[in-house]
């Protein structure tokens, strides 16, 4: 499927323009030591969205600036002897209060997330970590938020709260007031022998009960009466969300990255991905991620931390 010229661009367009109006997030930068990932925090930096902090071995950072010819000479850098050491040095950039964001450079992901999560010297919060997808979908008439299609392997209903909440949370920062929640399964009834579907309903009582805030839940849903009115009406579902889904959780991280690709590969989505859980929203990128992919990802970091600065300015109830 050709993906119509202007499409859906405006979307991603939008969340930079608003990322713009607010002073750039210190980013602490892992490891930025090949092209593509030095070249995407000059072109986030040139347009506002992030101050970076460059953590890595200085050699080969300066290395990779030269051969993308990238001015990098305004940036601080943080010498670090190896990619191990520049995850737990950027991290620790963030526990000093010198960064409000993290991005992936050419490290693992592994890597930076071993750091995020260590016990004593990393940024949990007390919340289980996950991924989200933002998903611009050309045949889709706003973005979709896949999560979590990055970390959770098999997540059990603990998880799915936390994951359901921090993808609330975040799109609740990007301006938008009780966002949709689709909690997804192969089928819209609950089943004793499917276990999503189960989840699914406990989340929604969870929901109820106020131990999910901020957002509508339904399920379980299928994908199709999850995001399609007609299909819906067609099953006789009657809800809020279906038909109308903002936020789509999955089972677990094979059906949520058999999702993503799909919507990647055969409707030409563009998928930025951030972390979300620790104490600083984390920008992942990927080699294959387009400018305005990894821009948008930069821009809803900054949204989000800005969001957060916010919260933590409020007076003590």
């Amino acid at each position: 499927m050709e993906k119509k010229p202007g499409a859906s661009r405006k979307r991603y367009d939008r969340l930079v323009r608003a990322a713009q109006q607010l002073p750039p997030v210190t980013t602490a930068v892992a490891h930025p030591c090949d092209r593509i990932s030095i070249e995407g925090v000059v072109e986030a930096a040139q347009l506002g969205l992030i101050a970076p902090i460059l953590v890595g071995p200085a050699a080969r950072i300066h290395e990779a600036a030269q051969h993308s010819e990238a001015d990098i000479a305004g940036f601080p850098l943080e010498e670090s002897a190896h990619s191990h050491d520049s995850a737990a040095k950027a991290v620790e950039l963030v526990r000093q209060g010198k960064a409000e964001a993290l991005m992936k450079g050419s490290l693992h992901t592994d890597e930076l997330l071993g750091a995020v999560v260590a016990r004593d010297t990393g940024l949990r919060m007390g919340r289980r970590i996950s991924h989200v997808f933002l998903m611009d979908v050309p045949t889709y008439h706003k973005v979709l938020v896949v999560t979590d299609a990055a970390i959770n392997i098999a997540p059990t209903l603990e998880d799915k709260a936390d994951i359901c909440q921090n993808a609330i949370d975040l799109v609740i920062s990007l301006g938008l007031e009780k966002p949709k929640v689709a909690i997804l399964a192969a089928v819209e009834t609950v089943n004793s022998k499917m276990s999503a579907t189960l989840d699914a309903a406990a989340l929604c009582k969870m929901a109820e009960r106020g131990q999910i805030i901020g957002g509508v839940l339904d399920g379980p849903l299928a994908f199709d009466n999850a995001i399609d009115p007609e299909a819906a009406k067609i099953k006789g579902i009657k809800s809020e969300v279906a038909g109308r889904a903002q936020i789509l959780v999955v089972p677990d991280l094979e059906a949520g990255n058999m999702l993503a690709k799909n919507l990647t590969f055969l409707t030409k989505a563009d998928a930025a991905g951030i972390v979300l859980g620790a104490r600083v929203p984390i920008v992942l990128t990927s080699r294959a991620d387009s400018v305005r992919t990894r821009m948008a990802s930069c821009a809803v970091a900054a949204l989000y931390a800005d969001a957060r600065r916010r919260i933590a300015a409020l007076p003590a109830v």
